[in-house]
């Protein structure tokens, strides 16, 4: 009970020291920036780990803010420490700054028309997941927040992160590659926190989960070895490319028979096939990539296991081999529990109550979760379909699309999160 009163105490004084910092002008003029910055940097993607003039224009930006500021972290990633007029704890603010190698099919005035290598072919780029308008969100945040430094109780560390879709074979990135670096050091981190705009979510609207999140991804890679042989004599060959059916077939029953799906949700898919270089040869392999999601590690074993056992046993049942390989990309993303408690005032004095919704677990991965496995994290969703509207793109698409109406919620709220979070924790 007496950890119960403090803890009430604790928030109530927050919420009258957050209530008496009107930033309502800061914000107003920030608005225009964010959005001109978002354009910009959408007609420019960049993939992963090749984020140059991405990083160019988020040094300078913090640069002209005072901020001190590091850069060619974890080869393009960007750190800004922004020390303020009082004392405190170490809070860091990410966003990411990659693009996919998608082409982009909207017409907008800011279309992105670059295109780049991507494993060897050459492909569009774009902000098919809505990088550009984290990363413009948090200029905006360190932007207000480097004009009120006065207000700041300790130090925020701005990070913005590249390769977040994962970086090239052969090469690390992302926030696993940051944290290698130390960037939850000098000064070492107290918590971090995360957003993610979401097209199908209406813009005004947060939502968000306490524990896990977001599942933990795993990338696999399926080689089947066959014997080649003329198209119209299969029977002098063994078709790797049937084998790779029949694998594909049986994987999808280890999450419908085998997976307890009461439990949490488990997905297999094959992204990528590659087989065979003419219509009447049987080729003699194929590979298969893909990815598996889970939100339970006892789960994500199991599925692993079994994966192990029946690729390599299906296709000798086919007289062909197979291989499998699966490596992990992301971590389940797990909100503290005792963080998102602490910050909910907060979301819902900026954001409205109604607005601030909670909702179930998504299978969709994010490497932030990395960050959480070190420090408490908080990784939230904002919402970036047009109101009053029901359509929306799916990310990752060609015709994915992000209404700029609600950028603002999202600086907004990571500052007053950042203030009352330093605040209370004096």
């Amino acid at each position: 009970m007496k950890n119960l009163i403090c803890t009430l105490f604790l928030l109530i004084g927050t919420m009258v020291l957050a209530q008496g910092t009107d930033l309502s002008d800061d914000y107003n003029r920030i608005e225009e920036k964010v959005i001109r910055w978002r354009r910009e940097i959408h007609q420019n993607p960049e993939l992963s780990n090749r984020e140059f003039k991405t990083a160019e224009k988020i040094a300078a930006h913090l640069n002209s803010l005072g901020i001190a500021v590091q850069t060619g972290v974890a080869h393009t990633g960007v750190v800004g420490i922004l020390k303020g007029g009082q004392p405190g704890k170490v809070l860091a603010l990410r966003a990411d700054i990659d693009a996919l190698p998608v082409t982009e099919r909207n017409d907008l005035a800011f279309k992105s028309t670059v295109t780049s290598e991507f494993l060897g072919e050459q492909v569009g780029v774009m902000h098919a997941c809505g990088h550009d308008t984290h990363t413009a969100i948090l200029m905006g945040v360190a932007e207000v927040l480097s004009k009120n430094k006065d207000k700041v109780k300790g130090t925020v560390k701005f990070i913005f992160q590249p390769a977040e879709e994962g970086a090239p074979p052969g090469e690390e990135g992302g926030a696993l590659l940051m944290i290698k670096e130390g960037v939850l050091k000098n000064p070492d981190v107290d918590a971090i926190f995360g957003l993610h705009i979401k097209s199908e979510i209406p813009a005004g609207v947060i939502r968000y989960k306490s524990g896990g999140t977001m599942a933990a991804a795993q990338r696999f890679v399926i080689n089947v070895k066959g014997k080649q042989s003329h198209g119209s004599q299969p029977w002098l060959g063994v078709d790797p490319i049937l084998i790779s059916a029949k694998i594909i077939d049986g994987l999808q029953t280890i999450i419908s028979r085998e997976s307890d799906l009461t439990n949490e949700a488990a997905v297999i898919s094959v992204g990528k096939i590659k087989s065979g270089v003419r219509f009447n040869i049987i080729p003699e392999s194929a590979e298969l990539i893909g990815t598996i999601r889970t939100l339970d590690y006892d789960m994500q074993k199991m599925i692993n296991r079994r994966m192990e056992e029946m690729v390599p046993a299906i296709a000798k049942a086919y007289g062909g081999d197979a291989t499998i390989d699966i490596k992990s990309s992301t971590a389940i993303t797990y909100n503290d529990p005792d963080l998102v408690v602490k910050m909910l005032p907060t979301m819902q004095r900026v954001g409205g109550k109604e607005n601030i919704q909670i909702q179930k677990a998504i299978t969709g991965a994010e490497d932030f979760s990395y960050f959480q496995e070190e420090i408490p994290g908080f990784f939230f969703f904002l919402g970036g379909m047009t109101p009053g509207t029901t359509e929306s793109f799916p990310h990752h698409t060609p015709d994915f699309i992000i209404d700029d109406s609600g950028l603002i919620l999202g600086v907004k709220t990571l500052t007053e999160m950042s203030l009352d979070y330093l605040n209370m924790t004096n």
